[in-house]
């Protein structure tokens, strides 16, 4: 895995997991803490798949064609 890219995917798994954390214990206290467990997991594991294809990848550059080595001096 790139390191651009997780620069971006690990701080989106960690804002789900506290948003989804917070969500569970003030808007549903009747889902139990295993279900609440879980629930919170495969969230931040989906929500770190989608940010890892999203997110473009650190393709290699091409070399120049303009490279002062191939120019012909006159």
């Amino acid at each position: 895995m790139e390191k651009h890219r997780l620069k971006f995917v690990i701080p989106s798994m960690v804002v789900v997991a506290i948003g989804a954390i917070f969500m569970l214990r003030n808007n549903y206290p009747e889902v139990s803490m295993r279900d609440g467990v879980l629930i919170t997991l495969f969230a931040t594991l989906f929500s770190g798949y989608i940010a890892y294809m999203l997110f473009p990848r650190d393709e290699e550059k091409a070399p120049d064609s303009k490279s002062t080595n191939s120019r012909k001096k006159n």
